[in-house]
């Protein structure tokens, strides 16, 4: 037979992942696999399967345990010795190929497994001595995998609790180069995306996910995971931030949820997503960990939030929502890093169903959002500028014949863009209310309060060029101390600030001398 060499070993381990964080991830999926045997086997209800991690920074420690099946003592060193060769099922379990527990290895210099069934009155322990693996791995000599094992794994059997059911892991002294394993703040952000875990009680949308999926057939698998104690959930919010100064603050919201079912051509689910309708101000920064559309398989996350970036028609449009798509057929099956899915028939149509409808219904959503946001900007500008000049010509407040001209062609140009403005907005009133752009649009309404911005346009009256002089329109004309050629000096030197300088300082400085010289 062929000899299987020590590089299959190197790739399992240290190759096979580059964020070390996935540990947590593939030891909460097997846990998680554990715990639905134990619902079945009427070990467990489902409300009680339970993950704890405990993470001791200080002796660089790492515990995951659940209080699921275990492994029976006669066949934990076949269960748990074997590589690659695991009795899962593809579509029936998360977990399947039977190497995420090696993942350990890579990051510490002891990987423990401890286990208990329950009515046995004993636990197994297996020990590896991963320090020694990695070694052996980078030494000039061959070794066949079996080699390996025998040197760094050793067996142990311990009196247990006939009553205790549950499987532990074990990370000793985590390696100096993997301290982020030990942060627990990133670990539970982490988590909070990636593992299977129940929304947080204050998304208050929550509800409609689950809703659909119950409409679907199709079951969110939830679990109790908690690290040093405290229970991990997804964070989302309705709340969409972005970063002012040295604090965070709220620009948008998001007001509904939307949601999609994709099918295969022969009418079988191959995934459904929900996504946040908002006002989709612009591309949602970082500091919204929950940005993103997010792939899951059995609730669990698959890549990064960028792994369907691709799709989209621009990159960045994936930026603009924030969602989740769970693959439901089982042919979408994990590769072996779990960031994205293999490659097949399957994988290429549910591509395609989603790429169309980011090209035709995503993309096209957050650019009508802005067009719409656009159209209420120019309504908003056109009273601006009237009330501008109103409050120039009953203050003093031109500069110059000049200076009144400049305001009354540009609240006629405004007045012609928000007639158009008005148009474009009238044409997304006419939509299909039961149209995502019809709540985005609501959205959007009740920002620039819509029916206020309606009433103060029709109430402005149409500035015409030709309306006579006043005086008392003008800045000079309140500075009677001065003589008529020291008006006029003033006057050209209040023509040159207006010109040359930004209107907002210009005004300040106009403002400062009309203080000074009245």
């Amino acid at each position: 037979m062929a000899t299987i060499g020590k590089n299959i070993l190197d790739n399992l381990t240290t190759g096979m992942y580059s964020d070390s964080r996935v540990i947590y991830r593939e030891y909460i999926q097997n846990a998680c696999d554990q715990i639905d045997l134990a619902v079945k086997k009427g070990i467990l209800l489902q409300k009680e399967g339970q993950v704890d991690i405990f993470i001791d920074s200080e002796k660089r420690y790492i515990s995951i345990l659940d209080n699921a099946t275990g492994v029976k003592s006669d066949s934990f060193i076949e269960d748990l010795g074997d590589i690659a060769n695991s009795n899962k099922q593809i579509g029936q379990n998360k977990g399947f190929r039977g190497i995420g527990r090696l993942c350990g290895l890579a990051y510490c210099k002891t990987l423990k497994f401890k286990t208990s069934y329950l009515g046995e009155d004993n636990a197994s322990v297996m020990t590896c001595n991963a320090k020694r693996m990695r070694e052996m791995l980078v030494e000039n000599k061959k070794y066949t995998i079996d080699e390996i094992w025998e040197t760094i794994v050793k067996y142990d059997t311990i009196s247990e609790e006939t009553e205790k059911h549950y499987f532990e892991v074990e990370m000793i002294d985590i390696n100096r180069e993997n301290t982020d394993l030990l942060n627990k703040k990133r670990i539970k952000e982490y988590l909070s995306f990636v593992a299977p875990v129940p929304y947080k009680n204050t998304f208050i949308l929550r509800s409609s996910i689950y809703s659909h999926a119950e409409d679907l057939g199709c079951l969110i698998d939830e679990y109790y995971v908690q690290v040093n104690g405290q229970q991990i959930f997804k964070e989302y919010t309705t709340r969409i931030k972005e970063q002012s100064g040295a604090n965070l603050k709220n620009y948008d919201d998001i007001s509904k949820l939307e949601f999609k079912d994709f099918y295969d051509d022969k009418g079988n689910l191959l995934a459904w997503m929900w996504y946040g309708l908002s006002r989709f101000e612009k591309s949602i920064p970082k500091v919204n960990q929950m940005r993103g559309l997010r792939v899951r398989s059995g609730n669990i996350q698959i890549g990064n939030d960028d792994v369907v970036q691709d799709l989209f028609k621009e990159n960045r449009g994936n930026y603009y929502f924030v969602g989740e798509i769970f693959a439901e057929d089982d042919r979408l099956i994990p590769n072996s890093q779990r960031d994205y899915f293999n490659e097949n028939e399957i994988r290429v149509m549910f591509e395609n169903k989603l790429r169309t409808y980011f090209y035709d219904v995503l993309h096209k959503l957050y650019y009508d959002a802005n067009r719409l946001k656009n159209a209420y900007k120019k309504r908003e500008e056109y009273v601006s500028k009237v009330n501008e000049y109103n409050k120039k010509s009953s203050e003093n407040g031109f500069v110059n014949e000049e200076d009144k001209q400049k305001l009354e062609f540009a609240i006629d140009k405004a007045r012609k863009e928000a007639e158009e403005a008005k148009r474009q907005i009238d044409k997304f009133k006419g939509m299909d209310e039961d149209l995502p752009i019809a709540e985005v649009q609501k959205s959007i309404e009740d920002k620039f309060g819509a029916e206020k911005l309606q009433k103060e346009v029709d109430e402005k009256e149409v500035v015409k060029a030709d309306v006579p002089v006043k005086k008392k329109q003008y800045i000079t004309s309140s500075m009677s101390k001065l003589s008529k050629g020291e008006r006029k000096l003033v006057s050209r030197i209040l023509t040159i600030i207006n010109d040359v300088a930004p209107k907002d300082v210009a005004e300040k400085v106009i403002d400062k001398i009309k203080e000074e010289l009245r």
